[in-house]
C-alpha cells in the first residue's frame, strides 16, 4: 500500500472518530453520561493514537526498522 493512502485512512479514520467527541462536548449535560465512557475509552484513544501516528509515525517506523535489522544481523 502506497504512503499516500496509509495517511488518508489515518485521517479519515481521525476525523470520524472526532466527531463523536463534537456531539460529547456540544451536548447537553443530561445526556453526556449515557456515551461519557465509550467516548472516554473508545473514540479518545483512537483519535489520540491516529493522531500520533499521523504526527510521528515516521519516527516509529524508522526505528522499528533498524531493531528488526539489528535482529536480523543477530539471527545471522
Amino acid at each position: 500500500m502506497k504512503e499516500a493512502a496509509k495517511r488518508s485512512i489515518f485521517r479519515w479514520i481521525h476525523i470520524i472518530f472526532g466527531i463523536p467527541i463534537i456531539g460529547y462536548i456540544y451536548d447537553s449535560p443530561s445526556d453526556t453520561p449515557y456515551y461519557a465512557s465509550t467516548v472516554r475509552y473508545v473514540f479518545l484513544p483512537v483519535l489520540l493514537l491516529s493522531g500520533l501516528w499521523m504526527w510521528k509515525g515516521h519516527v516509529v517506523r524508522r526505528l522499528l526498522s533498524k531493531r528488526m535489522k539489528t535482529g536480523q544481523e543477530l539471527e545471522a
